[in-house]
């Protein structure tokens, strides 16, 4: 069986799983209320950072999340689940906090102030933010790994 990253990384997939994990990310922030404001400023000060350094992000981002949602497909795969999405959701805070290793590793190591900064602003609160988006993250996850 090819690997999460095999099925997700492709040359063929990577426009498309970069414009849709956008989305996601715009959707989850259209999602929330004024509480999310510090979400919102933080968003709002690293899509204007530089232009094009959001979607470098999540370029750089994507091996890491689809290595640290593995471990997780391959148990869903084996359990014979029907939707990943949910499958996430019932070890919202397992995941969650593998994910975060992602973006706690990528802020150790920016060189980016202004992103560290606006990242540390919202670290706190991010885990809930993360487990809210995991159904629509396992969706996205699915489309192409099926």
């Amino acid at each position: 069986m090819a690997t999460l990253q095999e099925q997700l990384l492709t040359p063929a997939n990577a426009p498309h799983l970069i414009a849709d994990t956008k989305a996601l990310v715009q959707g989850e922030l259209d999602s929330k209320g004024i509480t999310a404001a510090p979400l919102k400023g933080a968003y709002k000060a690293v899509t204007a950072f530089a232009p094009g350094y959001y979607e470098e992000a999540i370029t750089a981002m994507l091996p890491g999340i689809v290595h640290q949602l593995e471990p997780f497909w391959v148990d869903f795969k084996a359990s014979g689940g029907a939707a990943f999405g949910d499958y996430l959701s019932k070890r919202g805070g397992e995941v969650s906090e593998s994910l975060l290793a992602v973006t706690d590793d990528m802020a150790a190591n920016s060189g980016r102030a202004t992103v560290v900064k606006a990242y540390h602003l919202v670290r706190g609160g991010a885990g809930k933010n993360i487990e809210a988006a995991l159904p629509a993250l396992g969706a996205l996850v699915q489309k192409y790994a099926a």
